[in-house]
């Protein structure tokens, strides 16, 4: 009992990243078209994996589609951590990391609503 209150929590806490930094690039906030944009993506890609990163935090939500959206989010942190490392910015790579983790750890736990 105590484990799936733990599990929704960090639940909540990846779906609220997720949305709240899927919302910041498909609404093209200066700091993630001045991110994206170092690494060449265009304003309509940042658009795009804006959309893709809410979604994937709204199919976090629900348990049939819950492994999906948490691939796709880690998906696209790993993205994220690998052009950290292209530009050798540790920094950058150990801020993303514990999302990627959380999204790992989330899927080891599974969904606490699941049959």
């Amino acid at each position: 009992m105590i484990l799936k209150i733990i599990n929704s929590a960090l639940i909540l806490v990846a779906v609220f990243m997720g949305f709240k930094q899927g919302w910041a690039m498909f609404m093209g906030k200066p700091e993630m078209l001045e991110l994206f944009g170092k690494w060449g993506f265009s304003r309509s890609l940042i658009t795009f994996n804006g959309a893709i990163t809410v979604l994937s935090a709204l199919l976090i939500l629900y348990p049939k589609t819950f492994v999906w959206g948490n691939f796709l989010m880690a998906a696209g942190i790993l993205l994220i951590i690998c052009f950290h490392l292209m530009d050798r910015d540790l920094k950058g790579v150990m801020i993303e990391l514990p999302f990627l983790l959380l999204n790992l750890v989330i899927i080891y736990l599974q969904h606490p609503f699941k049959n």
